[in-house]
């Protein structure tokens, strides 16, 4: 089943690119026609580079890693921000900082910054210092959060970036590069989409078409990660099955069985958590 129609599409504009002077030529094949100066782009292949970058996000997902979204410009931040918060998922939507995955270990380090701050808060250390150095912490606190807490949770490198504007996040799309870290991008006629592993033709300036085309990806995150619970499920209800015909024809004691069950469970919490 198609998670998105042609015409659904076409309803939010993604259609529309730039004006025709500015395109990028390596877009080419993704435009349809010229109208009135504006480059067309062409639906049938949006969908199908739509499914097709779905299905691949859908995959890392359900492997029970982590996709970052990064979208800085005015009109898209607040949509992607709350699409990622939807499905747990990290996100930048204020200001790339320069090595925030290539130096991602001193990113790490302004996080524990940050988390160190709210336990002084809470053990009443910030309660004992004077007026002037609370001052200076909160504002401390309001930058970083600014910055960082779509990333606070993010405790390792993401498996791939879904990125709106590949042309204003270029920093991101470089370091992704450098590291191979996969990249999905909203990709506009202005834009050079051959260095995106999965690139989305489509409009990148409008909210209907950001709103639509970052809806399908969520939900493409929510598929994965309902599979992901199906199958640790199914994985547990074989183990317990398993468990109970070695009890049952006396190979392995009653006693021992739970015991080895929950270590396997905390185990597997530990990983999901990182």
């Amino acid at each position: 089943m198609a998670r998105t129609t042609y015409q659904e599409l076409l309803d939010a504009g993604v259609h529309f690119g730039h004006l025709t002077r500015k395109w990028d030529p390596k877009m080419s094949k993704y435009i349809f026609m010229e109208r009135n100066g504006i480059h067309i782009i062409d639906l049938n292949k949006t969908l199908s580079k739509l499914e097709e970058a779905a299905s691949a996000i859908k995959q890392i997902v359900k492997s029970g890693r982590k996709v970052l979204f990064v979208a800085t410009k005015k009109q898209a931040k607040d949509i992607v921000a709350e699409q990622a918060k939807a499905v747990n998922m990290p996100f930048v939507t204020e200001r790339w900082l320069g090595g925030m995955l290539t130096n991602f270990a001193t990113v790490r380090k302004s996080i524990k910054k940050m988390s160190n701050i709210d336990k002084m808060t809470k053990d009443g250390t910030y309660d004992v210092l004077s007026k002037k150095e609370k001052l200076m912490i909160q504002r401390e606190r309001i930058k970083l959060e600014t910055l960082l807490g779509g990333i606070a949770d993010l405790n390792r490198l993401p498996a791939a970036l879904f990125i709106i504007d590949v042309k204003k996040e270029h920093i991101a799309v470089s370091e992704a590069m450098k590291l191979n870290i996969p990249t999905f991008a909203m990709v506009d006629t202005n834009s050079d989409p051959t260095n995106i592993d999965f690139p989305i033709p489509a409009n990148d300036d409008a909210t209907k078409s950001i709103t639509l085309i970052t809806n399908v990806i969520k939900q493409a995150i929510i598929e994965g990660l309902e599979e992901r619970k199906r199958d640790k499920e199914e994985e547990a209800e074989k183990e317990a099955a398993a468990s109970k015909a070695k009890v049952d024809s006396g190979e392995e004691p009653a006693a021992e069985v739970a015991p080895k069950r929950e270590r396997k469970a905390e185990a597997t919490e530990a990983k999901d958590g990182e």
